[in-house]
């Protein structure tokens, strides 16, 4: 029995193919479905900011050598860090439709969970410009944890790079956004 195929479970708002509309537009689309760069020329410049995080879930000793600065390429943590913010930096360079914005701070910062034998990663983008970082902060927790892998595949090839996810933003039209249930960074 073949089964009938059927329109996309979403419609697009403005859509022109007859399906029912969307409540809540989305802006990297045209009236025609295509993906477009959104214009952000009329929205004000406003003081934005974004954290995200990610964890790299590896084998103990795996965590003690990164934490400890033995690893036989080098400092780990330095090299994710840089990296990190070296890639915040070039985003608009690896997601497609992402404006180039000024930025004017980018910190990355770790914390070793060894109960959990995770390495936790935090990535924090700052700008003043007409859109928002947190996809910045988000390229940035994860080159960083990408860097982590690559610094200690020698020793662990079966690291885990997971949770990532924006844990806030402030600034912009849509307002602030905090994620419930996220433990406090320790400092």
């Amino acid at each position: 029995m073949k089964r009938k195929q059927s329109g996309p479970s979403h419609a697009i708002k403005g859509a022109t193919n007859g399906t029912a509309q969307r409540t809540s537009e989305l802006t990297h689309v045209d009236r025609q479905g295509r993906v477009r760069m959104v214009d952000v020329g009329a929205k004000p410049v406003t003081r934005r900011e974004a954290v995200a995080r990610a964890a790299v879930a590896m084998q103990a000793a795996t965590l003690e050598a990164i934490v400890g600065g033995t690893l036989k390429k080098g400092e780990a943590l330095a090299a994710a860090r840089i990296a990190g913010i070296m890639a915040a930096k070039r985003t608009h360079e690896l997601i497609p439709l992402c404006h180039q914005i000024p930025l004017e701070a980018v910190e990355v910062d770790f914390s070793p969970a060894r109960q959990r034998s995770e390495l936790e990663i935090e990535a924090r983008a700052v700008t003043e410009a007409r859109t928002g970082v947190e996809m910045e902060a988000l390229v940035a927790a994860s080159t960083a944890a990408l860097t982590i892998y690559d610094m200690a595949k020698a020793i662990d090839r079966g690291m885990i790079i997971g949770a990532v996810r924006l844990i806030r933003k402030t600034g912009g039209r849509s307002g602030d956004f905090i994620r419930p249930g996220e433990r406090p960074w320790p400092r």
